[in-house]
């Protein structure tokens, strides 16, 4: 067995995240896994790399060194892979695309299908945007779809383009018996006398939301935290209220309403590498975006 790619970044996402668990959140990995794969790593090196405490792992000197050397190797592999990648007579390509919730995957996926017929295109989502952003400026995404709101945007990690695609008001979601779902459109200041299920916190968007709602004098009470299914099912059961985008599709036994004076805002962006093989398509991907999300409103 010879130390591979993959290796360094088993050891450098460790040594990032201090934690075994932590790593292997982060690269999408379990941790047994990540654990039988650091002992492989340490027994072709000879030595332990770290050292395991009840509050994280620790480098070893041996450690320290392999770390320094991976992350120096690192960068300039994925560099290297990521020019292969656009060169005359290189291999097809391969594009890995991501996206968090939302109604742009679909049109992602056939916008870079149309550009590049010979392409393998794979796709992955997660529940927030930074994991992908991240990816996307460690070469491990090609491109995606990511999100931010108003006072919380998201950091541009050095050589990653973050295009903005669309900024659109936040709707109220609602259980179908809900009083306020008589109404056409929903005061924030009555969304906040009730109970809420809202999404992790990892991307601060439930602050972002509890913040808003302090301006009408209310104080979020979050009962729930959930997404996707798991969310829409809380409040449709008449749990409690939560807010979606205006292109969610209802499903029997909730309804959407647009909120007052749109107070709420979620931007969507594009997140590429700036070296990466679509770098030169980002703009016009960007614009397919924008009427792929014009044809889901008016749906």
């Amino acid at each position: 067995m010879e130390l591979e790619v993959r290796h360094l970044r088993v050891i450098c996402a460790i040594a990032e995240t201090g934690s075994l668990t932590r790593a292997a959140a982060a690269l999408r990995q379990t941790q047994p896994g990540v654990s039988a794969q650091l002992g492989r790593i340490e027994t072709m090196l000879g030595g332990r790399l770290f050292d395991r405490g009840q509050n994280g792992v620790v480098p070893t000197p041996l450690g320290e060194l392999v770390i320094t050397r991976a992350q120096a190797v690192l960068p300039t592999l994925d560099e290297l892979m990521n020019t292969a990648a656009v060169m005359p007579g290189s291999s097809p390509r391969q594009f890995r695309l991501g996206s968090v919730s939302g109604p742009f995957m679909g049109a992602l996926i056939s916008e870079v299908r149309a550009l590049h017929h010979d392409a393998s295109i794979t796709s992955r989502s997660h529940h927030t945007s930074q994991p992908l952003v991240d990816d996307v400026a460690n070469g491990r995404l090609e491109v995606a779809v990511v999100g931010d709101s108003p006072g919380y945007e998201l950091p541009a990690p050095p050589g990653v383009v973050l295009r903005p695609v669309v900024t659109e008001p936040v709707f109220a979601l609602l259980p179908e018996t809900h009083p306020l779902a008589r109404h056409s459109e929903v005061d924030l200041a009555d969304l906040m006398e009730h109970d809420w299920a809202v999404p992790r916190p990892e991307d601060r968007t439930p602050e972002y939301w509890a913040r808003v709602g302090l301006g009408t004098g209310g104080r979020m009470r979050v009962r729930y935290e959930a997404e996707g299914r798991t969310l829409v099912e809380i409040v449709r059961h008449g749990h409690a209220v939560s807010l979606v985008q205006p292109t969610f599709d209802e499903v029997p036994g909730v309804v959407t309403r647009p909120i007052a004076g749109d107070p709420i805002r979620y931007r969507h962006l594009l997140a590429w590498h700036r070296d990466g093989p679509l770098a030169q398509s980002g703009d016009v991907i960007v614009k397919h975006l924008v009427r792929a999300y014009r044809a889901a409103r008016h749906r």
